[in-house]
């Protein structure tokens, strides 16, 4: 059932009301619906199509875990014919090409953070909210990542986790010695006590939005989890990035080494570990489909993803100049371009080849037809496992 909910112009009331002369006029958006003209949902299992679907997945399976590999590879092994990427952020210095100071590296590590609390807040969330309020609510959809599974809150508290993990030095949850929670702790208190509520406000926040997203787009829950995570990028950006430039580089040199070997390199090592398995679980549905298979392939994929958006708080380095970003996550899909790979069966151009270029039509392409958004359409439904009829 629709709920009609009052529409937004100030977001800290969740009200809009537009004056016309001497009248006060309410103007109300619905809240969310699951009928909506999707194209996608047109696409289906059926006899005719189910190798073809299955190989897809396959195929999309393989790139994830080759992707996974390299960009973990980069960091812990070697990049670019050099050293590992770890070396080269965790020793700065006047001859180093990207970072001449430990200051420059916790000023890349904030900035990340900032990056992504904005993004979930004003495109991951807001996106779809300004399209829906502007009663575009198909597109809206179509702007709500993750909304295949219905995984899209997760998604986006994993996000601001990224930033939690980031700030706490490890990514198990507690405080690392070396860490700038630990420094903050120490030297400026205060700060330190407003991150980690601006931290847990956001993700407590984001959990709190009506589920799923892409059928509440319009609840009000959605302005306060934008409002949280507006609040955290602030504090990052205006607060947190100019008492740390402050530091020594001593003290500074001991939070990025940590950073980088307790939560970087763990975090990667995990979207290896986790995409393998997801390729094994997708290699048994192609071997062995049934809905039993559809069910433990969604699951896998399930897990896969969250290393991944643990990771958005570091878009930095390789992910970003290999072009994996684009590669695992790329949003929205090319819903033609699915139908006819699961028509024609050809999946040869998923892959691309020389130096990443993003202004490459040819590699746009080729992304927008894998990855995990890509998987995730050929494996759910509606926030379930794909069934075969």
């Amino acid at each position: 059932m629709k709920k009609n909910i009052l529409s937004v112009a100030l977001l800290s009331l969740g009200m809009c009301i537009a004056s016309c002369g001497d009248d006060t006029v309410v103007q109300s958006i619905p809240e969310g619906t699951k009928e909506v003209s999707i194209e996608e949902d047109e696409l289906d299992i059926n006899e005719q199509n189910l190798t073809n679907w299955t190989q897809y997945a396959v195929q999309v399976a393989n790139l994830l875990t080759k992707d996974a590999t390299s960009l973990r590879r980069a960091w812990a092994e070697s990049y670019n014919g050099g050293e590992a990427y770890a070396e080269t952020f965790k020793h700065p210095s006047a001859t180093n090409t990207s970072y001449k100071s430990y200051a420059a590296c916790l000023q890349e590590i904030i900035e990340g953070c900032a990056d992504i609390a904005n993004e979930v807040g004003t495109a991951k969330i807001g996106e779809p909210r300004d399209l829906w309020e502007n009663g575009k609510y198909t597109e809206a959809v179509y702007a709500v990542e993750s909304w295949y599974s219905f995984h899209s809150i997760d998604d986006y508290a994993n996000n601001i986790r990224s930033i939690q993990n980031a700030f706490n030095g490890s990514d198990n949850g507690t405080e690392a010695t070396h860490s700038i929670a630990s420094y903050l702790k120490q030297h400026n208190n205060t700060l330190y006590t407003e991150m980690k509520v601006a931290i847990t406000s956001a993700i407590t926040a984001i959990e709190s939005v009506a589920a799923p997203f892409r059928s509440h787009i319009g609840n009000p829950s959605v302005l306060a989890a934008q409002q949280a995570c507006s609040n955290l990028e602030s504090l990052l950006s205006n607060k947190l990035k100019a008492i740390m430039m402050e530091a020594g580089e001593e003290d500074l040199k001991d939070i990025v080494v940590n950073y980088v070997d307790n939560v970087v390199l763990p975090t990667y090592s995990n979207l290896v570990l986790l995409n393998t398995t997801l390729n094994t679980a997708v290699r048994n549905l192609a071997n062995n489909p049934s809905n039993r298979t559809f069910e433990a392939a969604a699951e896998a994929w399930l897990a896969a993803r969250a290393p991944w958006e643990k990771s958005e708080a570091f878009l930095f380095g390789p992910v970003a100049d290999l072009g994996l970003d684009p590669n695992m996550d790329s949003w929205p899909l090319d819903a033609a371009a699915l139908a006819n790979k699961l028509t024609s069966g050809n999946f040869e151009d998923l892959e691309w080849e020389g130096e990443f270029d993003e202004e490459s039509e040819v590699i746009e392409a080729a992304q927008n037809v894998r990855g995990f958004h890509t998987l995730e359409f050929l494996l759910f439904k509606n926030g379930e496992p794909r069934k075969i009829r």
